[in-house]
């Protein structure tokens, strides 16, 4: 049984964990609200900017034809978004995890071959992937505290261009979608080439839509600023997602702390108790031994 010294120092270790893990969920949750208003304002934007992005891209010429481009897969840019930080359960290791099983139901060949490069967005994909027989692009991690648009340009910038140059023949985006403070929601999107809208037909396009100035000039403006948004959102979600998953955690963990909180103070209770059973017992015999 531990000596009563240990004992107490173990049940103010716990409690001090307890206090921070409190303050940890409260940041988190102050820090969701904000974080949940983006993605809900972000939402419906981005998702008719979706639907007009496959629409356009069966109208489209030029460039931004090129975005729709359906090459034989060779190589491959995988954009993985994490957090910077952790504490937030299982929200990286999934991803980790859902990379690692998309490359091998996926990109097998290509991956062996060298031709599979992660753009990690956030400080923990950065260290994962970095650590371990990957190629990866370093420069477009630093996405958080704060999010912005002008940071996510760069990482959706590179990645188009590089697809139009021909070094990427597909693109693919793994993040986590933020549903509620309890739920995160993995996601594995094909950003590039544009997957065509299922029920586009050019005169269901014309009818829908109104060009001003024109169809051309839409159409070149749309598509990339489409595509730019779609990799913001990932971000926002993934954002939102982490907050929410840390609040979870730090909740959990006090209440796993108050458990053991719990069973401290009875194993102290105890051990104080046998420790005054002991004296007084110590104490009748040497009365008895004096008598």
């Amino acid at each position: 049984m531990p000596s009563l010294k240990e004992v107490k120092s173990r049940i103010q270790s716990v409690t001090s964990t307890q206090q921070i893990t409190k303050a940890m969920k409260m940041v988190a949750a102050a820090k969701l609200r904000r974080a949940q208003d983006n993605i809900t304002q972000m939402r419906p934007y981005a998702g008719k900017l979706a639907s007009l992005l496959q629409n356009l891209s069966s109208q489209s010429e030029g460039e931004s034809a090129g975005y729709s481009t359906v090459r034989p897969i060779e190589n491959v840019l995988i954009i993985a978004v994490t957090s910077d930080k952790g504490l937030c359960g299982a929200f990286n290791s999934n991803i980790f995890k859902q990379v690692n099983r998309h490359i091998d139901e996926n990109y097998k060949t290509q991956f062996a071959s060298g031709n599979v490069t992660v753009l990690p967005i956030g400080k923990k994909a950065l260290d994962y992937f970095s650590k371990r027989n990957y190629v990866i692009e370093s420069d477009f991690w630093n996405m958080f505290a704060p999010v912005s648009f002008e940071k996510s340009l760069k990482a959706s910038e590179f990645a188009m261009k590089g697809f139009l140059d021909g070094k990427f023949d597909r693109v693919d985006l793994i993040y986590n979608e933020f549903k509620n403070v309890a739920t995160q929601i993995m996601r594995v999107e094909q950003f590039l080439p544009i997957l065509p809208a299922e029920d586009a037909t050019d005169s269901n396009f014309e009818r829908d839509y109104i060009f001003q100035p024109s169809k051309e000039e839409i159409v070149e403006e749309l598509i990339p600023k489409s595509l730019k948004i779609q990799v913001y959102k990932a971000i926002l979600d993934s954002n939102a997602a982490e907050h929410g998953a840390r609040m979870t955690a730090m909740d959990q963990a006090t209440e796993n702390a108050g458990e053991l909180l719990k069973e401290l103070k009875l194993t102290y209770n105890r051990t104080r108790q046998a420790a005054i059973t002991k004296e007084i017992l110590e104490i009748v015999a040497g009365a008895e031994a004096l008598g």
